[in-house]
């Protein structure tokens, strides 16, 4: 299968090496200098630095090489940009009739609301199968070769086999899904919890408290997700709590760097520009709240996070607001 990857940031670049075990993979980014310097140099020295590229994997700034081969039935286009970059991403792709597209980001689109799915609805139509690859997973491990389990959700079945039969294999376990609504819910709203449980652990509040963030934050997740269509059930498995517990505690989140970097008295334009990758987890942030507010969802801890990050509410009054709220039934 031909492969091309749309995006060489750190995650689009431990993917495409991945893919690149069993399948010639084709990596596009704009940067055309930073393209010619990642050939030579066989690695991508600004955001992955220290993972040598396969021999599968070849690397362009051509965006016409890179998407032209996807019209082709044995063919894969990955979109790894941000949420903000899938709909024009898509839209560039659209010209060339993609067979099957599958997207890395997890989040909302910002000014419209919408999961990926919809926003690829809406360019793609109903000609191309597409769906998301998601899961608990961290870039330099996936690049290490570590042990990573992830799921490709779509509902072509077609599709999914695909992306197992090209992935799956080694250290790398694929499962597949037809809940897409499932699978992205839990992919986004888990940034927000880990902004949360950044903050925690950044004020000492300890372990405890931050079990409690991880448990509550998979309600208001399960809460979000049931009422857009997905199923409880699968914000249990890998891209629901999974996904939320790899990126609540572990060291190379960049959402629970947020987190500690406010918890510190930084700005958010200052841990921005210091983090020097995207936190979706802050983009999303306000998007879910005025998603969950005409929804009638009610999602506490994500009031509290865009109030901090966007209402200029002090760390000190987001956590009494928390710690106030009236006893109520756990499922609740």
């Amino acid at each position: 299968m031909n492969i091309s990857v749309l995006g060489a940031g750190a995650w689009g670049t431990a993917m495409a090496i991945a893919f690149a075990a069993k399948n010639p993979v084709l990596m596009w980014g704009r940067n055309q200098a930073a393209m010619a310097a990642m050939q030579s140099a066989r690695q991508n020295e600004e955001y992955l630095p220290g993972f040598d590229f396969p021999d599968g994997l070849q690397v362009t700034a051509d965006f016409s090489a890179a998407i032209a081969p996807m019209a082709l039935p044995d063919s894969l286009l990955v979109i790894a940009t941000s949420v903000s970059g899938l709909r024009p991403t898509l839209e560039a792709c659209r010209p060339y009739q993609p067979n099957n597209v599958i997207w890395l980001c997890k989040g909302f689109e910002e000014s419209t609301q919408l999961l990926p799915h919809q926003v690829a609805e809406e360019i793609l139509g109903d000609g191309v199968a597409f769906g998301a690859l998601s899961g608990p997973s961290f870039a330099q491990e996936v690049a290490k070769g570590l042990p990573c389990a992830l799921t490709v959700a779509s509902t072509s079945s077609e599709l999914s086999r695909q992306v197992v039969q090209a992935l799956h294999g080694n250290a790398m376990r694929v499962y597949s899904s037809d809940d897409v609504v499932g699978v992205e819910v839990g992919g986004a709203v888990k940034n927000i919890m880990a902004i949360a449980t950044g903050v925690a652990d950044g004020l000492g509040m300890g372990l405890n408290a931050r079990a409690a963030l991880i448990t509550r934050g998979l309600a208001e997740i399960s809460r979000l997700g049931v009422a857009l269509g997905g199923r409880a059930e699968t914000l249990m498995g890998l891209t629901g709590v999974g996904d939320l517990i790899l990126t609540c505690t572990g060291d190379l989140s960049r959402n629970r760097k947020v987190g500690l970097a406010l918890a510190q008295g930084k700005s958010l334009a200052v841990i921005v520009q210091e983090l020097g990758h995207v936190a979706e987890g802050v983009r999303c942030a306000q998007a879910v709240r005025n998603l969950a507010r005409h929804l009638g969802v009610n999602m506490p801890i994500t009031d509290a996070v865009a109030g901090v990050l966007f209402d200029g509410i002090s760390l000190q009054d987001m956590v009494g607001r928390l710690l106030s709220r009236d006893a109520k039934q756990e499922n609740h």
